[in-house]
């Protein structure tokens, strides 16, 4: 830690505690949007890493034929 110093752990969580007070929370409505937008990123990439796959794997099976 800087200077040396040992906080101890309840003073520690006492400031973290006010720390999340002063945290901006997304509202409900920019929550699902942001969860929206990851579940469909997550998506996406599983079937673009699918068929990258599975084309990769077909020009193997090609080439050792």
């Amino acid at each position: 830690m800087a200077g040396g110093t040992k906080k101890s752990p309840i003073r520690f969580l006492k400031e973290v505690g006010q720390e999340m007070k002063r945290v901006t929370w997304p509202t409900r409505k920019e929550l699902t949007k942001y969860t929206i937008v990851t579940v469909l990123t997550v998506i996406f990439f599983v079937i673009y890493f699918a068929v990258i796959d599975l084309g990769l794997s077909e020009l193997v099976r090609i080439f050792l034929e």
